[in-house]
Protein backbone atom coordinates (compact mmCIF):
# COMPACT_ATOMS: atom_id res chain seq x y z
CA UNK A 1 0.00 0.00 0.00
CA UNK A 2 2.95 2.20 0.72
CA UNK A 3 4.63 2.06 -2.07
CA UNK A 4 1.10 2.93 -4.56
CA UNK A 5 0.66 5.76 -2.16
CA UNK A 6 4.28 7.07 -3.54
CA UNK A 7 3.10 6.83 -6.86
CA UNK A 8 0.82 9.61 -6.15
CA UNK A 9 2.91 13.20 -7.95
CA UNK A 10 3.87 16.03 -5.96
CA UNK A 11 2.47 18.09 -8.70
CA UNK A 12 -0.91 17.19 -9.86
CA UNK A 13 -3.14 19.64 -10.71
CA UNK A 14 -6.66 20.02 -13.45
CA UNK A 15 -8.17 23.00 -15.12
CA UNK A 16 -11.83 22.99 -14.70
CA UNK A 17 -14.35 22.11 -17.16
CA UNK A 18 -17.39 24.31 -16.28
CA UNK A 19 -16.60 27.71 -16.62
CA UNK A 20 -19.20 29.96 -15.16
CA UNK A 21 -19.25 34.10 -15.65
CA UNK A 22 -20.62 35.82 -13.06
CA UNK A 23 -23.91 36.40 -13.04
CA UNK A 24 -25.54 40.03 -13.80
CA UNK A 25 -28.81 41.41 -12.54
CA UNK A 26 -31.68 43.13 -14.01
CA UNK A 27 -35.29 44.15 -13.25
CA UNK A 28 -37.71 43.65 -15.38
CA UNK A 29 -41.80 42.85 -15.56
CA UNK A 30 -42.95 38.65 -15.84
CA UNK A 31 -45.35 39.92 -18.69
CA UNK A 32 -42.84 41.34 -20.72
CA UNK A 33 -39.42 39.75 -19.24
CA UNK A 34 -38.58 38.68 -23.16
CA UNK A 35 -38.82 42.52 -23.85
CA UNK A 36 -36.98 44.55 -21.52
CA UNK A 37 -35.25 44.85 -18.33
CA UNK A 38 -32.82 47.27 -16.43
CA UNK A 39 -29.53 47.38 -14.74
CA UNK A 40 -29.98 46.73 -11.01
CA UNK A 41 -27.57 49.11 -9.58
CA UNK A 42 -26.50 48.41 -5.14
CA UNK A 43 -27.94 51.04 -2.86
CA UNK A 44 -26.93 52.31 0.45
CA UNK A 45 -28.68 52.15 3.58
CA UNK A 46 -27.84 53.54 7.42
CA UNK A 47 -30.16 51.93 10.27
CA UNK A 48 -29.96 51.97 13.66
CA UNK A 49 -30.77 48.73 14.96
CA UNK A 50 -31.83 47.05 18.01
CA UNK A 51 -29.79 44.82 20.10
CA UNK A 52 -30.73 41.55 19.41
CA UNK A 53 -27.65 38.98 20.06
CA UNK A 54 -27.34 36.55 23.05
CA UNK A 55 -26.87 38.40 26.16
CA UNK A 56 -24.13 37.07 28.78
CA UNK A 57 -25.49 35.25 31.97
CA UNK A 58 -24.93 38.12 33.86
CA UNK A 59 -26.60 40.59 31.78
CA UNK A 60 -29.57 38.23 31.66
CA UNK A 61 -30.15 38.71 35.44
CA UNK A 62 -29.98 42.37 35.70
CA UNK A 63 -32.52 43.91 34.22
CA UNK A 64 -30.53 47.64 34.93
CA UNK A 65 -27.59 45.85 32.19
CA UNK A 66 -30.53 44.46 30.02
CA UNK A 67 -31.97 48.46 29.59
CA UNK A 68 -28.56 49.77 29.32
CA UNK A 69 -27.67 47.24 25.92
CA UNK A 70 -30.61 48.41 24.66
CA UNK A 71 -30.05 51.57 25.10
CA UNK A 72 -26.62 51.31 23.09
CA UNK A 73 -27.46 52.59 19.17
CA UNK A 74 -26.78 49.73 16.31
CA UNK A 75 -25.93 51.85 13.76
CA UNK A 76 -25.32 49.90 10.43
CA UNK A 77 -24.36 51.47 6.87
CA UNK A 78 -25.19 48.42 4.62
CA UNK A 79 -25.17 47.82 0.63
CA UNK A 80 -29.22 46.71 -0.12
CA UNK A 81 -30.79 45.75 -3.77
CA UNK A 82 -34.56 45.59 -4.43
CA UNK A 83 -36.22 45.16 -7.51
CA UNK A 84 -37.98 49.07 -8.32
CA UNK A 85 -41.56 49.43 -7.21
CA UNK A 86 -42.89 48.19 -10.77
CA UNK A 87 -40.81 45.63 -11.51
CA UNK A 88 -41.94 42.26 -10.14
CA UNK A 89 -39.54 40.22 -11.97
CA UNK A 90 -35.57 39.45 -11.28
CA UNK A 91 -33.43 38.21 -14.50
CA UNK A 92 -30.22 37.20 -13.96
CA UNK A 93 -27.88 36.42 -16.97
CA UNK A 94 -24.29 34.53 -17.22
CA UNK A 95 -22.48 32.37 -19.70
CA UNK A 96 -21.11 28.94 -19.19
CA UNK A 97 -18.20 27.52 -20.88
CA UNK A 98 -17.80 23.46 -20.91
CA UNK A 99 -14.60 21.94 -21.70
CA UNK A 100 -13.17 18.38 -22.63
CA UNK A 101 -9.55 16.98 -22.04
CA UNK A 102 -10.41 15.80 -18.40
CA UNK A 103 -7.98 12.89 -19.21
CA UNK A 104 -5.49 15.63 -19.50
CA UNK A 105 -3.72 16.81 -16.47
CA UNK A 106 -2.68 20.61 -16.50
CA UNK A 107 0.61 19.57 -14.69
CA UNK A 108 2.01 16.36 -13.21
CA UNK A 109 5.67 15.76 -12.77
CA UNK A 110 5.63 12.10 -12.52
CA UNK A 111 5.43 10.21 -16.53
CA UNK A 112 4.38 6.46 -15.19
CA UNK A 113 1.41 8.07 -13.14
CA UNK A 114 0.18 10.74 -16.09
CA UNK A 115 0.19 7.88 -18.74
CA UNK A 116 -1.41 5.37 -15.59
CA UNK A 117 -4.30 7.62 -15.04
CA UNK A 118 -4.85 9.08 -18.76
CA UNK A 119 -5.66 5.77 -19.79
CA UNK A 120 -7.79 5.01 -16.84
CA UNK A 121 -10.07 8.21 -17.36
CA UNK A 122 -9.87 7.31 -21.14
CA UNK A 123 -11.73 4.24 -20.75
CA UNK A 124 -14.28 5.81 -18.20
CA UNK A 125 -14.91 8.60 -21.16
CA UNK A 126 -15.64 6.03 -23.50
CA UNK A 127 -17.76 3.46 -21.27
CA UNK A 128 -20.31 6.42 -19.39
CA UNK A 129 -19.65 9.67 -22.25
CA UNK A 130 -20.56 11.60 -19.20
CA UNK A 131 -24.26 10.91 -19.82
CA UNK A 132 -24.79 10.94 -15.33
CA UNK A 133 -22.70 13.66 -14.60
CA UNK A 134 -24.11 16.14 -18.20
CA UNK A 135 -27.82 15.02 -16.58
CA UNK A 136 -27.27 16.65 -13.43
CA UNK A 137 -25.34 19.54 -14.15
CA UNK A 138 -28.24 20.13 -16.92
CA UNK A 139 -31.12 19.50 -14.59
CA UNK A 140 -29.23 21.84 -12.52
CA UNK A 141 -29.59 24.62 -14.86
CA UNK A 142 -32.96 23.94 -15.86
CA UNK A 143 -34.09 24.15 -12.12
CA UNK A 144 -32.57 27.38 -10.96
CA UNK A 145 -30.44 26.42 -8.55
CA UNK A 146 -27.66 29.20 -9.24
CA UNK A 147 -30.36 31.70 -8.26
CA UNK A 148 -30.02 30.56 -4.28
CA UNK A 149 -32.37 32.88 -1.97
CA UNK A 150 -33.33 34.60 -5.17
CA UNK A 151 -35.19 31.35 -6.20
CA UNK A 152 -36.56 30.60 -2.54
CA UNK A 153 -40.49 32.78 -2.70
CA UNK A 154 -40.61 32.97 -6.37
CA UNK A 155 -44.10 32.86 -8.16
CA UNK A 156 -42.96 31.52 -10.95
CA UNK A 157 -38.87 30.70 -12.32
CA UNK A 158 -38.56 30.28 -16.11
CA UNK A 159 -34.73 29.65 -17.25
CA UNK A 160 -33.70 30.32 -21.14
CA UNK A 161 -30.56 27.92 -22.14
CA UNK A 162 -29.34 28.76 -25.37
CA UNK A 163 -26.40 26.70 -27.31
CA UNK A 164 -24.02 29.47 -29.05
CA UNK A 165 -21.70 28.61 -31.84
CA UNK A 166 -19.88 31.78 -33.09
CA UNK A 167 -22.17 33.93 -31.21
CA UNK A 168 -25.25 32.80 -32.81
CA UNK A 169 -28.29 30.95 -31.28
CA UNK A 170 -28.03 26.58 -32.41
CA UNK A 171 -30.39 25.37 -29.89
CA UNK A 172 -32.25 27.17 -27.37
CA UNK A 173 -34.43 25.32 -24.68
CA UNK A 174 -37.36 27.01 -21.91
CA UNK A 175 -37.51 25.33 -18.60
CA UNK A 176 -40.11 25.99 -16.13
CA UNK A 177 -37.63 25.59 -12.97
CA UNK A 178 -40.41 24.94 -10.46
CA UNK A 179 -41.45 21.91 -12.16
CA UNK A 180 -38.08 20.57 -12.54
CA UNK A 181 -37.33 20.51 -9.00
CA UNK A 182 -34.16 20.29 -6.61
CA UNK A 183 -33.72 16.60 -5.55
CA UNK A 184 -33.24 14.72 -8.49
CA UNK A 185 -32.04 14.35 -12.08
CA UNK A 186 -34.67 12.67 -13.79
CA UNK A 187 -36.04 14.80 -16.78
CA UNK A 188 -36.73 14.11 -19.85
CA UNK A 189 -37.23 17.74 -21.10
CA UNK A 190 -33.30 18.63 -19.68
CA UNK A 191 -32.14 15.63 -22.14
CA UNK A 192 -31.01 17.51 -25.43
CA UNK A 193 -29.10 20.26 -23.44
CA UNK A 194 -27.55 16.98 -21.14
CA UNK A 195 -26.28 16.10 -24.49
CA UNK A 196 -24.92 18.94 -25.41
CA UNK A 197 -22.53 18.65 -22.11
CA UNK A 198 -21.57 15.28 -22.45
CA UNK A 199 -20.82 15.67 -25.51
CA UNK A 200 -18.65 18.97 -24.92
CA UNK A 201 -16.77 16.79 -21.74
CA UNK A 202 -16.21 13.65 -23.26
CA UNK A 203 -14.59 15.48 -26.10
CA UNK A 204 -17.10 14.66 -28.94
CA UNK A 205 -16.82 18.39 -29.53
CA UNK A 206 -14.20 20.90 -28.48
CA UNK A 207 -15.98 23.00 -26.14
CA UNK A 208 -19.88 24.04 -25.92
CA UNK A 209 -20.60 27.92 -24.99
CA UNK A 210 -24.09 28.43 -23.31
CA UNK A 211 -26.05 31.90 -21.99
CA UNK A 212 -28.55 31.36 -19.13
CA UNK A 213 -31.00 33.60 -18.39
CA UNK A 214 -33.44 33.72 -15.60
CA UNK A 215 -36.60 35.18 -14.96
CA UNK A 216 -37.87 35.09 -10.93
CA UNK A 217 -41.01 36.64 -10.35
CA UNK A 218 -40.37 38.17 -6.81
CA UNK A 219 -42.86 40.99 -6.63
CA UNK A 220 -42.52 44.57 -7.34
CA UNK A 221 -39.41 46.06 -4.79
CA UNK A 222 -38.61 43.23 -3.23
CA UNK A 223 -35.24 42.46 -1.70
CA UNK A 224 -32.92 40.39 -4.24
CA UNK A 225 -29.67 39.18 -3.25
CA UNK A 226 -26.64 39.60 -5.13
CA UNK A 227 -23.38 37.84 -3.39
CA UNK A 228 -21.99 39.20 -0.25
CA UNK A 229 -18.17 40.63 -0.44
CA UNK A 230 -16.08 38.92 2.48
CA UNK A 231 -15.09 42.47 4.60
CA UNK A 232 -11.73 41.34 5.74
CA UNK A 233 -11.21 44.97 7.24
CA UNK A 234 -13.50 47.27 9.29
CA UNK A 235 -14.90 50.10 7.28
CA UNK A 236 -18.00 52.75 6.89
CA UNK A 237 -20.36 49.12 5.52
CA UNK A 238 -20.59 45.91 7.67
CA UNK A 239 -22.39 44.32 4.68
CA UNK A 240 -20.96 45.11 0.76
CA UNK A 241 -22.38 43.38 -2.07
CA UNK A 242 -21.11 42.32 -5.31
CA UNK A 243 -21.45 44.22 -8.67
CA UNK A 244 -19.44 44.17 -11.93
CA UNK A 245 -19.33 47.40 -14.04
CA UNK A 246 -22.05 49.26 -11.57
CA UNK A 247 -24.64 45.90 -12.25
CA UNK A 248 -25.63 43.79 -9.01
CA UNK A 249 -24.41 40.51 -9.44
CA UNK A 250 -23.56 37.30 -8.16
CA UNK A 251 -19.98 35.73 -8.17
CA UNK A 252 -18.85 33.12 -10.64
CA UNK A 253 -17.87 30.80 -7.62
CA UNK A 254 -21.50 30.90 -6.34
CA UNK A 255 -22.89 30.16 -9.81
CA UNK A 256 -20.65 26.97 -10.23
CA UNK A 257 -21.11 25.74 -6.63
CA UNK A 258 -24.71 25.45 -7.73
CA UNK A 259 -23.98 23.89 -11.02
CA UNK A 260 -21.87 21.12 -8.89
CA UNK A 261 -24.50 20.58 -6.49
CA UNK A 262 -25.02 17.09 -7.77
CA UNK A 263 -23.17 14.69 -5.19
CA UNK A 264 -25.75 12.37 -3.61
CA UNK A 265 -23.27 9.23 -3.74
CA UNK A 266 -22.15 10.54 -0.09
CA UNK A 267 -24.47 8.70 1.52
CA UNK A 268 -27.12 5.58 0.78
CA UNK A 269 -29.17 7.67 3.09
CA UNK A 270 -28.47 11.07 1.43
CA UNK A 271 -31.70 13.58 2.08
CA UNK A 272 -30.44 16.24 -0.51
CA UNK A 273 -27.53 16.34 -2.73
CA UNK A 274 -24.59 18.73 -1.69
CA UNK A 275 -21.21 20.54 -3.66
CA UNK A 276 -18.69 18.11 -5.40
CA UNK A 277 -16.19 18.95 -2.97
CA UNK A 278 -13.07 17.16 -1.25
CA UNK A 279 -14.23 16.43 1.72
CA UNK A 280 -17.95 17.17 1.35
CA UNK A 281 -17.64 19.92 3.31
CA UNK A 282 -21.47 22.00 3.69
CA UNK A 283 -20.02 25.21 5.23
CA UNK A 284 -23.16 26.65 6.83
CA UNK A 285 -23.65 23.05 8.27
CA UNK A 286 -20.54 23.00 9.67
CA UNK A 287 -20.22 19.24 8.21
CA UNK A 288 -18.19 17.28 5.87
CA UNK A 289 -19.88 14.38 4.82
CA UNK A 290 -17.08 12.59 2.94
CA UNK A 291 -14.19 12.13 5.86
CA UNK A 292 -11.01 10.17 5.50
CA UNK A 293 -11.75 8.23 8.00
CA UNK A 294 -15.07 6.71 6.36
CA UNK A 295 -12.86 6.23 3.17
CA UNK A 296 -15.20 8.36 0.87
CA UNK A 297 -13.25 11.31 0.66
CA UNK A 298 -11.77 12.44 -2.59
CA UNK A 299 -8.01 11.38 -2.12
CA UNK A 300 -8.65 8.11 -0.91
CA UNK A 301 -11.19 7.32 -4.06
CA UNK A 302 -8.69 9.00 -6.46
CA UNK A 303 -6.12 7.46 -5.32
CA UNK A 304 -7.29 4.09 -5.77
CA UNK A 305 -9.30 5.15 -8.88
CA UNK A 306 -5.72 6.67 -10.75
CA UNK A 307 -3.42 3.74 -9.54
CA UNK A 308 -6.01 1.14 -11.33
CA UNK A 309 -8.28 -0.16 -8.44
CA UNK A 310 -12.01 -0.61 -9.05
CA UNK A 311 -14.54 1.33 -7.28
CA UNK A 312 -18.40 1.42 -7.52
CA UNK A 313 -19.91 3.31 -10.61
CA UNK A 314 -21.12 6.06 -8.00
CA UNK A 315 -17.32 6.35 -6.68
CA UNK A 316 -15.98 7.18 -10.68
CA UNK A 317 -18.66 10.08 -11.14
CA UNK A 318 -17.75 11.50 -7.97
CA UNK A 319 -14.02 11.30 -8.99
CA UNK A 320 -14.57 12.34 -11.80
CA UNK A 321 -16.83 15.02 -10.78
CA UNK A 322 -14.07 16.54 -8.74
CA UNK A 323 -11.75 16.50 -11.68
CA UNK A 324 -13.98 18.18 -13.74
CA UNK A 325 -14.40 20.64 -10.90
CA UNK A 326 -10.75 20.72 -10.86
CA UNK A 327 -7.78 21.60 -8.02
CA UNK A 328 -4.14 20.96 -6.97
CA UNK A 329 -4.32 17.22 -6.01
CA UNK A 330 -0.71 16.54 -5.55
CA UNK A 331 0.90 14.54 -2.55
CA UNK A 332 3.32 16.43 -0.21
CA UNK A 333 6.37 14.49 0.43
CA UNK A 334 6.21 15.46 3.88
Amino acid sequence: MAKKKSAIPSVLAFEKKLVPSDAQMFATSWKSRDEEAQELRLQVKSVRGTISNRLSVAQEKDPAKIDAEVEKPNLQTVDHCALPSDKDTLKLRFTLKILSNVQEPSACNHKEFYQGYRNIAEEYIERTRFTELAKRYATNLANGRFLWRNRVGAEAVEVVVTYLVEGESQQQWRFDAKEIGLHDYDHQETNELAEVIAESLSGSREFALLDIVTYSQLGEGQEVYPSEELVTEKGDKSKILYETDGIAAMHSQKVGNAIRTIDDWYSEEAERPIAVEAYGAVTNLGTAYRKPVLKNDFYTLFDRFALGESLAENEEHYVMAMLVRGGVFGQSSK
